[in-house]
């Protein structure tokens, strides 16, 4: 039996990185059902609970070590642990697991991550070293190799794949028919979903959503649904909005599943997302989506699959929103064969990253 250590920003109800979990979880179990996997965890009880593998406390550096000392891999991701542009701590945090599977000798993946952007001298250094240690290194777009490329980062092999949440299969929509009509939201009326966050303490971002929210909800008699990724925060962020509009709206207050989630965005004719993996949901689903960006992330996962944002959280303007409304309105049926045939390629790359992770475990026994 293998046994696999994963670490990632798992156990603080992030949806999209419980998501990468899921879909991670997925993939290795159908691949390798014996496969023993432990997850580091910020919530070790939430993170057996929710997914059902052994989990140890992010912060127990005894019983990290236990783990990785028995562990013929350290998988680091997916997501963008490696940067510092969200948080500076969070980088060194992820790196000082990397540190601790290099005191045991043992074998570390970046797993479908999403590279930088990194700032300084130092953190690029350190970087650069965990990176050549590595034994293998998958990216989820493009744009990261570019990004290993300029730190310099050339040793261990190297492939761009995708993001873990592209490889998880679309689910039943009566989940989210049935939270729907829990919430009052007419589901024969048309439904556009929103993920917020927030961001800085800017307010802009947060005008022009409900000024735009507003002319459709008027435009195209449509419902506005606020839809939290990562619970409670979320929920603050779609109250202030909800405060500035005219219009009445619908807060989902819970936090959902990874297939509640997908389900209920299975439901919307459109989904305006500041996070990623709403967005990823929404490509999954067939949802036709409008991306609207806080970190290069989000220009990177639209760019994979041939949509550019609608703006980032300082220019984003009410027209320019309202015209990527329009026109995802109008062509509703167009967008979502595009995207769904995108996914079958990037859903592919997505199961690459287990395929190899296995592979190289197999090739070291």
């Amino acid at each position: 039996m293998s046994n696999i250590v994963i670490s990632g920003y798992y156990g603080s109800k992030n949806a999209g990185d419980e998501a990468m979990l899921s879909a991670m979880l997925e993939i290795f179990s159908e691949l390798d059902p014996k496969l023993n996997i432990t997850v580091i965890s910020s919530d070790p009880d939430y993170t057996k609970i929710r997914h059902g593998v052994n989990a140890v406390n992010w912060l127990n550096v005894i019983d990290i070590l236990k783990v990785l000392y028995k562990a013929d891999l350290l998988i680091s991701g997916g997501g963008s642990l490696l940067q510092n542009v969200t948080s500076g701590r969070s980088l060194y945090y992820y790196m000082g697991i990397l540190f601790l599977a290099k005191l045991v000798r043992t074998p570390i993946m970046l797993y479908a991550q999403g590279i930088g952007p990194i700032y300084g001298r130092f953190a690029r250094r350190l970087m650069r070293w965990f990176g050549n240690h590595s034994s293998l290194i998958t990216v989820r777009d493009e744009d990261s190799l570019k990004e290993l490329a300029m730190l310099k980062i050339i040793k261990p092999p190297i492939k761009a794949t995708a993001d873990p949440v592209l490889a998880i299969k679309p689910v039943d929509k009566q989940a989210g028919k049935n939270i729907f009509l829990k919430a009052h939201v007419d589901i024969s009326k048309p439904i556009i979903g929103i993920s917020v966050r927030e961001w800085r303490d800017w307010t802009h971002y947060k005008e022009i959503i409900a000024q735009a929210a507003d002319c459709a909800t008027e435009e195209f008699n449509a419902q506005i649904v606020f839809m939290p990724m990562q619970y409670p925060e979320d929920v603050k962020a779609a109250k202030q909005i909800a405060a500035k509009m005219k219009n009445p709206v619908y807060i989902l207050k819970e936090d959902f599943t990874t297939a509640q989630l997908m389900s209920l965005v299975g439901n919307m004719d459109l989904m305006i997302g500041i996070r990623l993996h709403a967005l990823i949901f929404a490509g999954v689903m067939g949802t036709p989506m409008i991306g609207i960006s806080y970190d290069p992330k989000i220009d990177r996962f639209l760019k994979s699959i041939d949509e550019e944002v609608a703006g980032d959280l300082q220019n984003i303007t009410v027209d320019a929103l309202m015209e990527q409304i329009r026109q995802k309105w109008h062509y509703k049926e167009c967008y979502r064969q595009a995207n769904l045939k995108r996914m079958k390629n990037l859903r592919i790359l997505a199961k690459s990253n287990a395929e190899m992770a296995l592979d190289f475990i197999n090739r070291q026994k």
